[in-house]
């Protein structure tokens, strides 16, 4: 069959493509952005790439059109599809019905953490001899690919509250069914298509009205609102984590790269592991509870984790340069960044951490998030270096240098960094290359 693709090169698209060509499928794309890494990984497995929208693009008379959820009317090329009656569906539907229906689906939901986990999962069912298939949206270091088919019958997926299509508003994770749902936590986020935490909320417990009897839900005690959405009703049983009476976690470094592993007061090991902050050890005992609920032993888990390698763009260290310590994170909320920031700070002791924070997200530059709660989501930095947008409404973040020029934040930075400094950047944008610039500027400091 012949697949096209619109918004082939974001990473959930990308993933759908590699899933499509590994079921024999002759695939082909559209993107605005067609550009390494992405580009070549996909032109690498055959898939033909087109750079741009046009309705030229469909000459090739496909069978079907996948639609990405940021193609929008007005695109020519979508119009292109609608005028010509052409096949479509949403990428979420087509992955369902030619992936996710006859597998075993592991699925991890949550406004933070799903990248991490559901890599770490992934990586504990390969661990276990599992051969699983995966669609995450990054790309694991212990797989250098987000997306591949395995072997049946597992399958991880990273279960998205984002919609589905410009025809279906419904979040991607309603398609997936999953047998096993880690939920994770929740909180307001995507404010381009959520007015407010309610409607996120209805669309989780409609999440939870697909999980069957027979499947597990794996959830975070101390989540209030995750409470609150499984008090409306749920029809499978839950194992919590975040819980003395289950699953949970004793420290014992304090930055959390090392931790015993309780089920209720039963001791089942210790992990060591070289990743750092309270929420990573939350997603570890999630990714534990759930690969105990298909038949892994608990040490086979922890074994597991013991050489997970973390993924691309989550705390990575870019580089060091002249004694700095530059990483790069995905963060782009205020929970998310406050964590990722305690953990550093448990990691390099009194060490300055100098945090560098573009407000790309919608949400971020809505200003739905007041300046309060950016105040104490960075307390644990030393310096605060903002990078915003015109449309931001508020930046007298206390303790804080706000830049619309990219160029200007990191001379200033490298005017401020000193050896033994670690420097932080979090952005979920591509940031103007600010890791290129900031490299070359401390080489020649």
């Amino acid at each position: 069959m012949k697949l096209h693709i619109l918004g082939i090169c974001g990473t959930f698209m990308a993933g759908i493509a590699v899933l499509a060509k590994a079921l024999g499928h002759d695939v082909t794309g559209s993107d605005a952005n067609v550009y390494p890494p992405m580009s070549t990984q996909l032109e690498a497995k055959g898939i033909r790439l087109f750079s741009g929208y046009f309705a030229d693009n469909l000459n090739l008379k496909p069978d079907l059109v996948i639609v990405g959820n940021a193609i929008s009317r007005g695109n020519p090329e979508l119009e292109a599809v609608l005028n010509e009656k052409l096949s479509y569906v949403s990428g979420p539907q087509w992955l369902f019905e030619n992936v996710l229906k006859d597998r075993h689906v592991l699925a991890v939901a949550g406004t933070h953490g799903k990248t991490t986990a559901s890599s770490m999962l992934a990586w504990v069912l390969e661990f276990a001899g599992k051969k699983p298939g995966f669609l995450i949206g990054g790309v694991p270091e212990n797989f250098e690919v987000s997306a591949r088919l395995g072997d049946a019958p597992y399958f991880v997926i990273e279960a998205d509250e984002y919609d589905s299509a410009f025809f279906d508003k419904r979040s991607k994770f309603i398609h997936y069914h999953p047998n096993t749902l880690i939920l994770n936590n929740l909180e307001f986020d995507h404010a381009d298509i959520f007015s407010n935490l309610e409607e996120i909320k209805k669309q989780f417990h409609h999440l939870i009205r697909t999980i069957p009897a027979k499947g597990c839900i794996v959830s975070n005690k101390q989540e209030e609102h995750l409470n609150d959405v499984l008090a409306q009703g749920c029809w499978t049983p839950i194992e919590s984590f975040n819980d003395e009476k289950s699953w949970h976690a004793k420290l014992v470094s304090k930055d959390g790269s090392c931790f015993d592993v309780y089920r209720g007061k039963d001791l089942q090991g210790q992990l060591n592991w070289p990743m750092i902050g309270l929420h990573n050890v939350n997603n570890a005992i999630a990714v534990i509870a759930a690969s105990v609920q298909i038949g892994i032993e608990p040490k086979v888990a922890i074994e597991a984790l013991s050489e997970f390698k973390s993924i691309k763009r989550r705390m990575e260290l870019k580089f060091q340069v002249n004694g700095v310590n530059v990483y790069d994170d995905f963060a782009h909320h205020p929970t998310a960044i406050k964590t990722t920031l305690e953990g550093l700070r448990r990691h390099v002791g009194e060490d300055r951490i100098l945090a560098v924070l573009e407000l790309g997200s919608y949400t971020m530059r809505s200003g739905y998030h007041k300046p309060e709660t950016f105040d104490d989501a960075l307390i644990g930095a030393d310096k605060v270096f903002l990078k915003h947008s015109l449309d931001w409404k508020d930046d007298n973040i206390a303790h804080s240098k706000s830049y619309e020029a990219t160029e200007k934040l990191v001379n200033d930075l490298i005017k401020d960094a000193k050896p033994r400094d670690h420097i932080l950047i979090m952005s979920n944008t591509g940031f103007d290359d600010i890791f290129g610039k900031l490299e070359k500027a401390l080489q020649e400091s």
